[in-house]
């Protein structure tokens, strides 16, 4: 029994001194993905000076999920409310944002739109993350192909053979071809459609989900895009879609 004992004590003691997993760091956008949640594609990062990074693709970066409800949130603006730096920049010796703000600020951020970060996690779970400076978003291409409904932010673009993953906010325009907004995808006659088939209708991000997800397969477009950040611009209905 003594022995039982004293091999019980000794097990307890390993594990209580056994290191805790170290956290993994990746940069990249972060996208508001769910309550709590936030999706990032992983992109290489260079110091570009102090105060600002260089953002590049990395082809081999696999797309995480992450739980952020109990990350610590560090801002580049000087106070946690603020949409801009306004001209006051909030960045540590590594340039990351140092302001001390929660998760609640980190949803309200995610709220509009991509973020450039620095994300901290273990497992699925983010520990800590820090808003960075960049020194640009890429160069936006337009191109004509498919798009297919992932949810009401996200769909699947696909042009010359290749799909891409693109995220949308209210800051996407949608032009219809349709005579309202709020028509089914290609809907009625195309009375706003120009001589080349693309719609003019101006609607909104919210119109775009709602044509989108009356479509089980995927539907013809021209949309503008910004390939570095995944990030959807402009959507064209094209009259003739099959």
């Amino acid at each position: 029994m003594r022995l039982l004992v004293a091999f019980a004590t000794a097990a307890a003691a390993v594990s209580l001194s056994a290191p805790a997993e170290a956290a993994t760091a990746v940069y990249g956008f972060a996208w508001a993905d769910g309550k709590g949640h936030l999706r990032l594609v992983p992109k290489s990062a260079t110091r570009a000076s102090k105060t600002f990074y260089t953002f590049k693709a990395l082809p081999k970066g696999k797309e995480l999920r992450l739980d952020y409800t109990r990350a610590a949130y560090g801002r580049v603006t000087v106070a946690c409310d603020l949409v801009e730096t306004e001209g006051r920049i909030a960045v540590d010796a590594k340039g990351l944002g140092r302001t001390k703000c929660g998760p609640g600020d980190l949803t309200d951020t995610l709220a509009r739109g991509p973020q450039p970060v620095r994300v901290e996690y273990r497992g699925g779970k983010a520990t800590r993350v820090n808003e960075v400076l960049i020194s640009g978003w890429g160069t936006p291409r337009t191109a004509t192909g498919t798009i297919k409904r992932v949810n009401d932010t996200t769909v699947l673009f696909t042009t010359g053979g290749r799909t891409i993953k693109l995220g949308y906010t209210y800051m996407t325009t949608f032009y219809r071809t349709t005579a309202k907004c709020g028509d089914g995808w290609l809907a009625g006659r195309p009375v706003n459609a120009g001589r080349n088939g693309l719609g003019k209708k101006q609607c909104t991000w919210t119109d775009l989900t709602k044509a989108l997800k009356g479509n089980r397969h995927p539907v013809l477009v021209k949309a503008g895009y910004t390939p570095l950040a995944d990030s959807l611009n402009e959507v064209w209905e094209v009259f003739g879609d099959a």
